[in-house]
């Protein structure tokens, strides 16, 4: 009797998903609880493992196909050897013709196609016997191209959006429409908080087994900056304003997929091996795609890092219904005036885009300014001052 895979409950308000890879064939012996299928949904990244061992005798949707919540994917012949089934492809397979027709490029074929070209028994002059453009040329009796025209293949490709970058730019786009949006910015001294860092990072690594970095300290000073301006932390509900009593900050982490934002729940009561570590295991699910749902709803203020890509300066997009979020750049060494004397140090730029609709300039530059003090000087976040 074969055993069903079926696609899975899919989280909440997630209608469909689209399967984005098959980990085995047709044929293929397959192990229990193994993966076998990763789905694709507008928020998430589902694996679909084996509920039996056996040998996979049918795929009933291919790679890209939209399927939902309990549909028939493939079935299992369970503990059949793989010599008992007779692999069998669901999709057709490209033949390769052997006509004695050169190998072309799709751009060259299309040439071919629609100017009747003869390419039989033609020699290519490109890299390997190759048949380039000027081949095709030469076969037609025309010119060489001027000196001015555009050398070498133009090729496209055209892929389809996945799920998540597509729920992303939907996001984005409403952000922009629905919210009244307005960014501050403010520069930070970073020596102190390197000096800090480079003086205790090997005993914190050796003690809390997680490396100390500069995520943990403006996690830190975002807190306590929320903390003493409230309407920065709340969020808009139709005509009400959320005023929230915790403090949920979304770490936003790039991955192949897209850009996701796992939530660091009630960040006020954790210390700073504890938000590098809680950052740390999101970022790892994050890129594996195993982040769920939950882990990223939910949040009231996001920090996001460009610097790490090398970004001096932007102006970061509030994640509804946040109201606000806060961009980090790269650390850059630059002259600055200190005690009347010139002197280099390690400057980023920091941003602070808002929902002007809900923060008004002073409590948005209040807001920065706190963070900015907070870390030039971080002995103020332990006192609370």
């Amino acid at each position: 009797m074969s055993i069903e895979i079926k696609v899975p409950s899919l989280p909440e308000s997630v209608a469909d998903a689209t399967i984005i890879k098959w980990h085995k064939k047709v044929g293929d012996s397959v192990v229990r609880d193994e993966p076998l299928i990763d789905l694709e949904t507008d928020k998430v990244v589902l694996e679909v493992p084996a509920s039996e061992s056996g040998i996979l005798t049918d795929i009933m949707k291919a790679e890209g196909s939209i399927v939902l919540a309990d549909e028939l994917l493939g079935k299992i012949a369970p503990g059949a050897p793989a010599t008992s089934i007779e692999t069998k492809a669901t999709v057709p397979e490209v033949k390769t013709q052997s006509n004695g027709m050169p190998h072309l490029s799709p751009a060259l074929r299309r040439v071919v196609a629609e100017e009747n070209i003869d390419v039989k028994g033609l020699q290519g002059s490109g890299k390997g016997g190759r048949i380039v453009k000027e081949d095709l040329q030469k076969a037609q009796g025309q010119p060489a191209q001027a000196s001015f025209a555009v050398q070498g293949l133009r090729t496209e490709e055209r892929v389809p959006m996945t799920r998540l970058r597509a729920k992303i730019a939907e996001r984005l786009v409403e952000a922009q429409h629905t919210a009244a949006m307005l960014t501050t910015f403010n520069e930070i001294n970073m020596q102190a908080v390197m000096d800090l860092r480079n003086r205790y990072k090997d005993q914190f690594e050796k003690t809390h087994g997680v490396k100390l970095g500069f995520m943990s300290f403006f996690t830190k000073a975002v807190v306590e900056a929320l903390k003493r301006y409230p309407d920065v932390n709340a969020s808009i509900d139709g005509q009400d304003i959320i005023y929230h009593g915790y403090y949920d900050v979304g770490i936003a982490v790039s991955t192949p997929r897209g850009l996701v934002v796992p939530v660091l729940r009630n960040a006020e009561t954790l210390g700073l091996a504890e938000i590098e570590k809680g950052i740390g295991d999101a970022a790892l699910k994050a890129r594996e795609g195993k982040l769920t749902v939950e882990e990223m709803t939910g949040g009231t203020f996001t920090i996001t890092n460009g610097g790490v890509f090398g970004s001096l300066m932007a102006t970061p997009i509030v994640n509804p219904p946040q109201s606000a979020i806060l961009g980090m750049h790269k650390i850059e060494e630059r002259p600055i005036a200190e005690n009347g004397q010139v002197v280099i140090r390690p400057m980023m730029y920091v941003a602070l885009s808002y929902d002007h609709r809900i923060i008004d300039g002073r409590e948005s530059v209040g807001f920065l300014v706190a963070v900015k003090q907070f870390l030039e000087d971080p002995a103020r976040m332990l006192l609370g001052l």
